[in-house]
């Protein structure tokens, strides 16, 4: 009979006993659930679980049980457990499974060693104003030691939520930041320059510290902090009334975040107790510089990043080594000093100053030549580690005939035809469209083109041509003035408000409303932020999303079709 149906021996005769016990009843299949099970997780437990996911969806297995350890459950559940109890009660959605990137983490050994930080958007105002705010973390405890709300985040704003929150916490030894123009200068148009962040920086011995473009992951840590900031508080607290409220919700969620909220990281301590202030000197305040004979402002107006350069500098100091084609990159972009490529892999110092270039080797001179080199690129010098020079070790370099000195600066005048084009002997010259049918002075100063209108410095662009070229432009004058001040005050367009209440601006579409169809607006160009008044009366302020050049200054008055 076990070869018919298929089954053993042993299976034939227990299916007899159990019909000789119950009859055919006893063959039905019975449950083999134990009657006990001591390692059950409790029902309260459970249902703790589940309450808990319910308020709180965020919250995943970890955080519950942990969660639930705080309570003082005996024999609190393990994460494992919690989510087993979470699927079973239908409180989990599965996702498709996703391989993620494996990046390669780390964290420094103290805290205030390197602070993470930031701008991010999202704060909105009763008013429709969108605000920013400056966020910093400590890389080591994860505690947040800046979160100033911003009106206008100018790099003065920056740079002075920066010092005070070094008044507070103390100077940390590194920051790590994106290149966003408020923390860094390298990319400033026509050349680098310093910004106020990089000057409190360096002024208070701390190294600053650029992520690669396009590298957001390097500072994964506080960009995965503004998703938290994002789902537990702008979320869910909507639109502020104004900016100190807004200031004032951020402090109280930043204070609960660092001392009550626990850190998976960390495993599951908060911040707070991680971290540890350095008590350090006062940090240095930054006042920007202010050219000579400067008019004082009367009404407070955000301040540009960028310093302003000196006039001249002194000659500079520092060493490098010689190329394989034997050429000494004193600043690569600007000039180059060719060598014999003997000399190729030597360390050989330079002296340099808006004259003459000495390179040496071993205390002896090797080559003197003309310096192309003008004050802004000494200061540029300096920023990437020069020091500053002692005396010449040689004798200045000859200036070859027919060539103007270096650091000569001519002006030649000229007509901007109806497209913005003035020419330089062969060379077409993009002046801009807002100097259309105007005569302006070209100020060639060392790779700067100044255009000068009206006595006002309209605009600095680089030069277009070679210094040994100049002096055969047409009209060309040595420069006998100091260079007039530029325009104060941002550029001022206006634009008709069309049907659908949106207009365009750099590039940029800047929502008016439809209520002023019809309208002549007036747009104020900053760095930062496009502000629309109406009759003095400000309507709405948006902030610049790129750096694209205006260049349209009246509104397009249509004929009425007939």
């Amino acid at each position: 009979m076990a070869i018919r149906y298929g089954v053993s021996r042993q299976t034939i005769y227990a299916w007899k006993a159990k019909h000789e016990a119950g009859g055919l009843d006893g063959l039905k299949e019975r449950s083999r659930r134990p009657h006990n099970s001591p390692n059950r997780l409790p029902a309260a437990a459970e249902a703790l679980a589940c309450e808990m996911r319910r308020a709180n969806p965020r919250w995943g297995a970890r955080r519950i049980a942990y969660e639930i350890a705080r309570t003082g459950i005996p024999a609190a559940p393990s994460r494992a457990t919690v989510h087993r109890a979470l699927e079973r009660n239908g409180l989990i959605r599965h996702q498709k499974q996703q391989h993620r990137r494996k990046y390669k983490r780390w964290q420094r050994e103290t805290p205030m060693h390197l602070w993470q930080m930031d701008l991010v958007g999202g704060i909105f105002l009763s008013a429709g104003r969108e605000c920013k705010m400056l966020t910093g973390i400590d890389d080591h405890s994860r505690s947040v030691v800046v979160s100033t709300v911003l009106a206008v985040p100018s790099g003065r704003a920056v740079a002075d939520a920066f010092v005070r929150a070094m008044r507070v916490y103390g100077v940390p030894a590194e920051v790590l930041t994106d290149n966003g123009k408020q923390f860094t200068g390298r990319f400033t148009k026509p050349r680098p320059a310093e910004v106020l962040f990089e000057r409190v920086c360096r002024e208070n011995g701390i190294t600053a510290k650029l992520i690669k473009p396009y590298s957001p992951t390097t500072t994964g840590k506080i960009e995965r902090w503004h998703q938290t900031l994002r789902r537990e508080l702008l979320d869910v607290a909507g639109a502020f009334a104004d900016l100190p409220a807004a200031q004032a919700a951020v402090d109280a969620w930043v204070h609960t975040y660092n001392t009550a909220h626990p850190h998976q990281a960390l495993k599951m301590a908060a911040p707070a107790s991680l971290f540890r202030p350095n008590p350090q000197p006062e940090p240095t305040t930054v006042v920007p510089v202010r050219a000579p004979d400067a008019e004082p402002e009367l009404v407070a107006e955000p301040q540009p990043a960028a310093l302003l350069m000196a006039g001249t500098g002194p000659a500079m100091e520092f060493e490098t080594i010689v190329t394989a084609s034997g050429h000494v990159g004193v600043l690569p972009r600007i000039q180059r000093v060719r060598l014999s490529n003997d000399h190729a892999g030597r360390k050989v110092r330079v002296w340099v100053d808006e004259l003459t270039i000495h390179i040496s080797l071993d205390g002896e001179v090797l080559k003197s030549a003309a310096s192309r080199l003008d004050a802004d690129n000494l200061r540029e010098l300096s920023m990437r580690g020069a020091v500053k020079a002692g005396p010449p070790p040689a004798a200045p370099a000859v200036v070859q005939r027919g060539r103007l000195e270096p650091g000569a600066v001519i002006e030649v005048d000229r007509n901007v035809d109806g497209s913005g084009i003035a020419r330089l002997g062969s060379t077409p010259v993009k002046i801009g469209y807002e100097l259309a049918n105007r005569r302006v002075t070209l100020r060639l100063d060392g790779h700067l083109m100044h255009v000068v209108h009206d006595a006002v410095l309209a605009k600095t662009l680089p030069a277009p041509i070679e210094s040994d070229q100049r002096a055969n432009l047409r009209g060309a004058r040595l420069a006998a003035e100091e260079l007039p001040p530029p325009v104060v005050g941002a550029i001022r367009v206006e634009r008709k408000v069309p049907v659908d209440g949106v207009i365009m601006v750099a590039r940029q579409r800047l929502r008016v409303g439809r209520t002023y169809a019809g309208e002549t607006v007036t747009i104020h160009v900053e760095d930062t932020y496009f502000r629309i008044t109406l009759n003095d009366a400000e309507l709405a302020l948006h902030p610049r999303k790129n750096r694209n050049p205006v260049t349209r200054f009246r509104a397009k008055i249509h004929a009425p079709k007939l």
